[in-house]
């Protein structure tokens, strides 16, 4: 609703789509990052869980095996500790760069490729005791909008992982009862099959939280971004340039391109008229192009003056409605007329050239 009243009601273009990523302005749900990250990390665990125990009970043994108070030298600690530094690191770092690399994965998946030095700018001006009272005010505010769904959010993920906890133990409630009379190695593995239970449903409801999340946040990055009408109409002059000033060009052009055709006139051998709408001035240069070809031609007030031109420079003009018409929508300036109006064309040109003879006789 505040985009809204904002006016911001327009969705947001490309561009501006662009602009916020390269500001680092992204959705993203770290609900649904921590959900497939838990998810992943108890299933290498539970892949690596045999090589783990082994490891352990490996170092035990040989703790417990070989433990004499007289060769144990305290003068070197290190020397102590070393084999179960060892241990530790066969354990925690294979786990740890699977789940640095998984981690990557998850937000590659979610935000693409984006990197933004103005994110991880120093903002000196966030440090202020204002600003810093500001911020801690806003997150405080249990009336806030965002912090409303925020803790609700919160609340529900507490109390769904709370029920689907309480579901695992609950179904197998007879099961626990019953660890009173059966021995260590079967208790382990009922209780066991009981946290496995409760870590699957667990995981499940995460992933479906943060599923739900990630929804929510594409929302409200979506509602974030909206544009108001005045700033699409803006972006795309910006893009496409003002619709007066493109106007203002083509005239300019236009009025080139009909300088440029009006200086050709003169050297036409003949224009070609409807008579009163259509105009077409023909030059043929036997050297040059091995057919006529079209160096001026318009309608109406441009026809009239293709004609005014040709008369002051004694250019020949001849009514020939069809072919006019015909030469004026088929053959661009400066193209050569098609094979077909050949014989039309070549009447005109000879009854010039025979009319030119007798009056220069």
């Amino acid at each position: 609703m505040g985009n809204d009243a904002d006016g911001r009601t327009e969705s947001a273009t490309p561009k501006r789509r662009n602009k916020e990523r390269e500001k680092g302005n992204i959705s993203k749900s770290q609900d649904l990052s921590s959900a497939i990250m838990i998810t992943i990390g108890i299933g290498i665990l539970s892949i690596f869980s045999k090589h783990i125990l082994f490891l352990i009970e490996t170092m035990l043994r040989n703790t417990f095996t070989h433990l004499n108070p007289d060769n144990i030298n305290t003068d070197n600690i290190l020397l102590i500790l070393m084999p179960f530094i060892t241990v530790c690191a066969k354990i925690l770092l294979p786990f740890l760069i699977l789940l640095v690399i998984v981690g990557i994965f998850v937000v590659r998946m979610q935000i693409g490729h984006v990197f933004s030095p103005g994110k991880i700018k120093l903002d000196f001006g966030n440090l202020s005791p204002s600003k810093v009272l500001q911020n801690a005010k806003n997150m405080l505010n249990p009336v806030a909008p965002r912090n409303l769904v925020e803790f609700v959010k919160s609340l529900a993920k507490l109390l769904v992982v709370f029920f689907c906890g309480y579901s695992a133990i609950s179904a197998r409630k007879a099961e626990l009862y019953g660890l009173l009379g059966l021995s260590l190695q079967s208790s382990f593995a009922i209780v066991g099959s009981i946290l496995t239970q409760m870590m699957i449903n667990i995981c499940l409801a995460m992933l479906v939280i943060g599923f739900l999340d990630k929804k929510y946040q594409d929302y409200e990055y979506e509602k974030s971004i909206k544009m108001t009408k005045q700033e699409v109409k803006d972006e795309f002059k910006d893009s496409e340039g003002d619709p007066k000033i493109k106007s203002k060009i083509r005239s300019v052009q236009m009025k080139m391109a009909k300088n440029r055709m009006m200086a050709k006139i003169p050297k036409a051998d003949v224009v070609v008229t409807n008579p009163t709408h259509y105009a077409v001035a023909l030059e043929y240069n036997k050297l040059k192009n091995p057919a006529p070809r079209v160096v001026a031609k318009g309608v109406d007030f441009v026809a009239f003056t293709i004609k005014e031109v040709a008369r002051n420079n004694n250019v020949p003009i001849v009514e020939n409605p069809p072919l006019a018409r015909a030469l004026y929508k088929l053959v661009p300036i400066d193209g050569i007329i098609p094979s077909d109006m050949f014989v039309a064309v070549a009447e005109v040109l000879a009854y010039v050239y025979n009319k030119n003879k007798r009056g220069g006789s």
